[in-house]
């Protein structure tokens, strides 16, 4: 029976070449997209999950409320984790690390000099998390309060091995901070499913013993990781914790809580204290379209399968007439669709293998098959699934034929057959015109948020960091560069885009005991609000001939309405490091992505707690003041390499997942779009067929070429209009959802819905032009005659 039923499929295929080469080509491209989008599905909701621990690993959240709601972010006092261990049960370890993730250091052996990235860790990191030592203990390798752990990698690059290289001294610096550490272990290379990626790690008791200014409860300068004992109720646990910092610090507005350490990269968003999303947005996002995409495939299956069923009815009619069951026939035609799905497969794969390294460079992952057993189950299982969904309208409506009427000599198409098949064109194209919908969304907004002006100029300004010998001499380092040809401007700034330092410790006259806002810090010298362009409303900036602006601080005008001060400047405000003086108040701009309103905002004159120097090149002189500042940078500061950043990556950077998702969004609506055509070139050939003498007939009786193809087309015409009045206001729904997480965004323009619904109906009409093109210009006296 098998061997029967494999025969009768080949025997299709062969006959059918045309309809079967349009639904491999469909089925394929629909699979080949799902595989890609399941393989990097799969890479991101492991990120983290390899750790041995995983259920009992969490990191301590703070919800900071303030008076315009509750602020969630991953900052806590470096106080808090030894304090926790020690006066709530349930704890097995708990650690802190420097907070801001992992930064940049000069790593130096001999005359080996390294960039490399880490952070500072408490002494039980490696027994909280999985990273695997080559050589050194986990239980003693950051106990001493010198100790420095690196990775393989960066142990070849200094030392040439990963052998007998404990015990070696490496010189580190960080923004002019030079000290030693000795070598105490060498981690294996941390593999691309974790999200913390770093090459060494100092020790957090150096770091709150040397590096922290303000070791108090009020300052938020760590990151606090638990591991708790099996069976710790959780809920009791974020109870016993939530007002912890309130007794230790009177007044505090902060409440503590904590997340699964595996769920922070996934469900990284918060609004008001509550989990609101993340990158699962993208997974749900990109899942949702791979099936849109199969499901378009597995219609084109369905519409070609029932429109050759006229075709197929003396064979259904003979198997019926000798005793098959139609269980029988349907087990054929799943048998033929499932056949067809595997066919598929084996291109998608081969589609897929020369799409990945695109693919990699689109998602900035690193993703290849490995064609492992659960990999192979995995995708059979998907195939199978497809072939079975795809089979299932055909075979039930094939095999449901009366044998009667099967061997008539005209079989006319059920008036279901044609609404099912009408259907399934307008499901269709309704999913591609949500699909263009979105693209042009997606990329107007992106379009608004690089053009929109944010109250500063990004153009041509690059910054460096302070370190080597510019950290002890960055105002001769600066002097030098405003002499150069090409540079207009330089000065010391911690201004990052989307990035830095943040402080409740700011008082001021009228103050409620109960207020509580959060200020924004950025630490500037001379010159450098002017240079970005900042414009002022009242006062001035920092100036030269003020020498009082060292105890001088500037607002902008977020702040100033949220402190509610009336002519503010020369008033006096408290800040942690002492009273000042405001002497001007910007006007607001844009420090943040356009997800968020502008918020308060203070600039401090202190040129020498900056981290970087700004540089304004001249407009059109930027490849060659370029190369000057190279040159100039190694002989000034020997030993280290000039690495600088535009000031608009940084912007773009916020902005690179919605980037990506326009990209990608783009590919798959164009392939939705292929795939329609594909089925509606292969049901307009069939109809074309089908009516080839009522065609000769017409232009006998003087019917003319465009005549015959409006008639042609009509039809799919009205189908594919129905599937844009169905698509648009779905569209619009979504976009508006989407453009709803922006502060900042675009109107939504009906053009750009009309655009999506013209550019499917233009695309369906010159798929089905074609073929009607070609059948009006049939010979009617050649067609009779075969007829």
């Amino acid at each position: 029976m098998l061997r029967h039923n494999l025969l009768l499929i080949f025997r299709n295929f062969k006959r059918f070449r045309s309809t079967s080469f349009i639904n491999l080509i469909g089925l394929s491209t629909g699979l080949a997209c799902t595989l890609m989008i399941f393989l990097w599905v799969k890479d991101e909701v492991v990120m983290d999950k390899f750790h041995e621990n995983d259920e009992q690993l969490y990191q301590v959240m703070a919800n900071y409320l303030n008076d315009d709601g509750i602020k969630t972010v991953p900052d806590t006092p470096g106080l808090l984790s030894k304090a926790l261990f020690e006066e709530i049960p349930g704890i097995e370890y708990s650690l802190s690390t420097s907070s801001g993730g992992m930064h940049k250091f000069l790593l130096g052996y001999d005359e080996v000099r390294v960039k490399a990235n880490g952070h500072f860790a408490g002494r039980d990191y490696f027994n909280i998390f999985s990273y695997t030592l080559i050589e050194g203990d986990k239980n003693l390798v950051l106990e001493d309060k010198n100790s420095i752990v690196i990775s393989e990698t960066l142990s070849r690059s200094l030392f040439g091995t990963t052998e007998n290289v404990i015990g070696r001294r490496i010189e580190w610096e960080i923004m002019g901070y030079k000290a030693p550490s000795q070598v105490t272990g060498v981690f294996y290379d941390i593999s691309a499913s974790s999200s913390a990626q770093f090459d060494f790690l100092l020790t957090f008791d150096y770091f709150q013993d040397e590096l922290v200014t303000y070791p108090f409860w009020s300052n938020n300068y760590a990151y606090t990781y638990l591991l708790l004992k099996p069976g710790t109720d959780v809920g009791d646990f974020n109870s016993k914790i939530a007002d912890f910092i309130k007794t230790k610090q009177e007044g505090s507005n902060i409440s503590l809580f904590l997340q699964p350490y595996s769920e922070r990269y996934l469900y990284g968003n918060y609004e008001n204290g509550l989990i609101a999303g993340g990158r699962i947005e993208y997974i749900k996002l990109f899942s949702i379209i791979a099936t849109f995409i199969l499901v378009i495939a597995c219609i084109n299956f369905m519409n070609l399968s029932t429109a050759r069923a006229a075709i197929r009815f003396k064979e259904i009619g003979i198997k019926k007439a000798i005793g098959a069951e139609r269980k029988t026939l349907v087990i054929q035609f799943l048998g033929e669709s499932v056949f067809m799905a595997f066919l598929s497969l084996i291109l998608a794969v081969i589609i897929a293998e020369l799409m990945m390294p695109r693919f990699n460079s689109l998602t900035g992952k690193n993703i290849f098959i490995h064609y492992n057993l659960g990999f192979l189950l995995t995708i059979s299982g998907i195939t199978i699934l497809t072939g079975l969904f795809a089979g299932s309208y055909p075979s039930l409506f094939l095999s449901g034929f009366n044998p009667a009427k099967a061997f008539r000599k005209k079989s006319s198409s059920q008036a279901g057959e044609i609404w099912t098949r009408k259907g399934l064109v307008v499901f269709q194209f309704t999913l591609s015109v949500m699909l263009i919908s979105a693209v042009i969304i997606v990329f107007k907004q992106i379009e608004y948020v690089q053009t929109k002006n944010l109250g500063y100029s990004r153009d041509n300004i690059i910054y460096i960091e302070k370190e080597g010998k510019i950290a002890g001499n960055g105002e001769t380092f600066i002097n030098e560069l405003k002499r150069m040809p090409g540079v207009q401007n330089a000065s010391p700034s911690s201004f990052k885009i989307g990035s830095g330092g943040w402080t409740y410790g700011i008082q001021w006259e009228g103050m409620k005991p109960d207020e509580y806002i959060q200020f924004h810090e950025i630490r500037v010298g001379h010159d450098a609000i002017d240079m970005i362009g900042i414009e002022m409303a009242e006062g001035r900036s920092f100036s030269r001939d003020f020498k009082s602006d060292s105890s001088g601080i500037i607002f902008n005008q977020a702040a100033i309405d949220a402190m509610g001060l009336k002519d503010p400047v020369g008033k006096t405000v408290g800040h942690y490091q002492g009273n000042r003086q405001i002497v001007g108040v910007t006007k607001n701009f844009q420090f943040e992505s356009l997800y968020h309103n502008v918020k308060p905002l203070c600039f401090l004159f202190d040129p020498t707690g900056t981290n970087f120097i700004m540089i304004k090149i001249e407009a059109g002189k930027e490849k060659e003041t370029i190369v000057s500042l190279h040159k100039f940078y190694e002989s000034f500061n020997p030993g280290f390499t000039f690495d600088y950043k535009y000031l608009d990556q940084d912007y773009q950077a916020l902005y690179s997942a919605e980037q990506k998702v326009g990209v990608l969004s783009m590919y798959f609506a164009g392939l939705a779009i292929i795939i329609s055509c594909l089925g509606l070139f292969g049901l307009a050939t069939f109809t074309a067929e089908r009516r080839l003498k009522e065609i000769s007939i017409r232009k006998i009786l003087g019917s003319t070429e465009f005549g015959i193809i409006r008639l042609l087309s009509g039809d799919f015409t009205k189908m594919v209009m129905i599937a844009i009045l169905i698509a648009l206001p779905i569209s619009y729904y979504f976009a508006y959802r989407w453009l709803a997480g922006f502060a900042d965004r675009i109107e939504l323009s009906p053009w750009y819905f009309a655009v999506a619904g013209i550019t499917a109906l233009l695309i369906a009409w010159l798929t089905v032009g074609l073929q009607a093109v070609k059948t009006a210009r049939v010979n009617p006296a050649q067609c009779l005659k075969e007829e």
